[in-house]
């Protein structure tokens, strides 16, 4: 499952950095397939095919979020999430609107980030 951030989130902005997706973001702030990715274009639901420097709409405009599409739980990276393991108000939790296997997630790694 990917990891979200509650509205308990005080945004100190410490998870941003750890994320070696690039799926956290400010609130408020677009966010870009491309970024911390090596996405040029991404088929997104309905077929359309979008540039991954498109900017997309920021998912909060009030705390810190994380792009669920984006996030891998660290996985082929760290043994967790980094995001929760520096979080100060433990605010980046589970999704449960986003399971996902050990397998998928390495498949969503290895997509993000393909010839890295």
């Amino acid at each position: 499952m990917a990891i979200m951030i509650t509205d308990e989130c005080i945004n100190c902005g410490a998870c941003e950095p750890e994320c070696p997706n690039t799926a956290i973001y400010e609130g408020g702030a677009q966010w870009r397939w491309a970024d911390g990715t090596t996405l040029k274009e991404v088929q997104v639901d309905g077929g359309a095919v979008v540039a991954g420097s498109a900017p997309q709409t920021p998912v909060s405009d009030e705390y810190y979020y994380i792009v669920s599409d984006k996030c891998t739980e660290c996985v082929g990276f760290h043994e967790e999430p980094q995001c929760a393991a520096v979080c100060p108000v433990d605010c980046c939790v589970d999704d449960p609107d986003y399971r996902e296997s050990q397998e998928k997630l390495i498949s969503k790694k290895e997509w993000l980030h393909a010839g890295a």
